[in-house]
């Protein structure tokens, strides 16, 4: 079952690995939902599964744009609050009329591999710029380092509020997802 991060050779490698590890865990999140219960918000918050897909795409795509143009300013692009939350904000307007779990897994899964390619070939002392958002009042530059412990840490949160409305919507939990995503029965043979 694919659920433990795969081995690593060196900082690059595992930095890569492990932020795209936590990426595919939101997408396993998603596996099997309809387009129903991936616009559900099973608990308190207004948050969704696919509002919280559309959110790590957002960031982590960003971040891959910024770590491949290290150590210039990145082509992210500039959002007002309003257009943030349109596109990538964890609100239900996040989520847009044609997603589907499956299409939602696709990009995930895109955008782990844009995100593991930048920083597989970057320099990890290479600095960029912040950009001007208030979760990052008073920084100015980080280095491509801190920036890919910054996305794991960013996305491994999501994964673990993608567990949490996952199995408020039908009771799955990342193990057996894990398991379902890649075919496997659940439980395995013999537990």
């Amino acid at each position: 079952m694919p659920f433990l991060t795969a081995e690593t050779t060196h900082e690059l490698d595992s930095l890569a690995t492990f932020a795209g590890q936590q990426i595919e865990q939101v997408a396993t999140a998603l596996h099997g939902l309809t387009p129903a219960q991936i616009r559900q918000t099973p608990s308190a918050s207004a948050m969704s599964l696919g509002a919280l897909a559309r959110h790590v795409i957002l960031v982590s795509d960003s971040a891959a744009m910024r770590i491949a143009a290290a150590p210039g300013a990145g082509d992210d692009p500039q959002r007002t609050p309003a257009q943030f939350q349109a596109e990538g904000g964890i609100a239900p307007e996040a989520v847009r009329e044609e997603d589907t779990a499956e299409s939602l897994i696709a990009e995930l899964q895109q955008v782990a591999e844009h995100l593991t390619a930048a920083l597989r070939a970057s320099d990890p002392e290479a600095e960029g710029q912040f950009p001007d958002q208030p979760w990052f009042e008073g920084r100015t530059t980080w280095t491509v380092r801190w920036y890919a412990l910054h996305q794991i840490e960013e996305n491994a949160r999501h994964a673990g509020h993608a567990d949490i409305l996952r199995e408020s919507i039908d009771g799955k939990g990342a193990y057996e997802l894990n398991a379902l995503a890649a075919g496997q029965e659940w439980p395995p043979a013999g537990w």
